[in-house]
Order: C-alpha cells, then structure tokens, then sequence
C-alpha cells in the first residue's frame, strides 16, 4: 500500500525527489507547497521548466547555455575578447562569473578527459577550442578545470594540443594557481580562493 493518499501526489513526489540532492521528504515538502500555490502560479512553475528546456541550447561559439545564438558574455562588447577561461562545465562559469574578478571569455569543455568513464579526448569540446584559436585573436588561454588528476589530464592534453596547432599567434597558456585545494572542484570553492586563484594564474608548464 502506498505512504501517499494520493497516486498523483506521490508520482510528483517521485519527481522532485528524483533532482539532486532532492530527499524525500524535501521533495514532499516542496510539492505540498505547490499544491498550496494558485494553479496559475503552478501553470507559471511548469511553463519556465518547459521553455528552459526546449528553448535553451549551447551558444555556438563557447558552449555556455543561452536562449540566443550566442550567449550573452560572447556577445558583450565589454568583455576582453583576447582572453579565453577554459572550464569543465557550466556551473564553473557562473562560479568564476560570481568572483567579479574576471572579464575575458569563455570555453565549455562539457567534462574532463576520464578514461574510467570512457571520456576521451572527441567527447568533449577540444577540438572547437582549437579551432577557436585558430579563427580568433587570443593571446591567452587560462586552464580553470578542477584540480584532480583527471583535470590535470586535460591540461596537459590541452596544451598539448595548442602546442602542436601551427598556430599563427600561439596564445600565452597559463592555469589558476593553486589556492584551489587539490582534489575540489569550482562549483564547491568560496568565491575569494576562486578569485585570487584566477588573478593570481600561472605559466601552464608542462
């Protein structure tokens, strides 16, 4: 017999309890107050989700979301277009966003190289990077990826990569110092260490 007086109760609760770090009871919580909610704040709830999910994609150029072609810091005539931050993943853009502390551009790898996972080096957003470089004038490129061997990993592979492009103007590679603890990831890093760590970057040596 089901805990929940209702099967359309608990198939909601099912559903919010299926996001990250959504327990069940949290999520019960959350679906009562929706269900305290007017349906038309609930119609608004549900059509943000739908529109976020059939109207986002990937700006074409750095691989950050945006509902437009090109995302808004690609679009942005303030930022400094010589400058290219190297991230895992989306959420390290709004981290590094969050410190005030840079203002070049970006590139989304989408993941890290991991052979455990069987990530390799064409599942991730490598290839555009370089072709990037090669389309546009950077004069550097700064490796923010997480400070875990499998980021390491990328890099090296990244620089590598750079090295052997024939690149007119090869740009300056350098990475965040190391005031990110080994082994953190950037979503989870205060946003001073974060900062200091994207000021104070270093000369990628391999």
């Amino acid at each position: 017999m089901s805990e929940y007086p209702s099967i359309l109760l608990e198939n909601a609760v099912n559903q919010m309890a299926s996001l990250p770090g959504v327990g069940r009871k949290t999520a019960l919580r959350h679906v009562l107050h929706l269900l305290r909610c007017s349906e038309q704040e609930v119609d608004q709830f549900s059509e943000a989700f739908t529109r976020l999910r059939k109207e986002v994609h990937y700006c074409r150029r750095c691989h950050n979301i945006t509902d437009q072609d090109l995302c808004p810091i690609c679009q942005s005539p303030r930022r400094d277009q010589r400058t290219i931050c190297v991230v895992e993943n989306i959420q390290d853009v709004l981290s590094i966003e969050n410190t005030g502390q840079y203002n070049g551009l970006y590139h989304v790898l989408g993941g890290v190289i991991s052979p455990m996972d069987s990530i390799g080096p064409k599942d991730i957003e490598i290839d555009s990077l370089v072709a990037r470089l090669s389309a546009e004038e950077i004069e550097e490129v700064i490796l923010a990826l997480p400070t875990t061997m499998e980021g390491d990993t990328t890099n090296f592979y990244i620089y590598r990569r750079i090295q052997n492009a024939e690149l007119a103007n090869p740009p300056r590679v350098s990475q965040i110092a190391r005031g990110v603890a080994v082994g953190n990831e950037l979503e989870y890093t205060d946003e001073i260490t974060l900062g200091r760590s994207i000021v104070n970057r270093v000369e990628f040596k391999s």
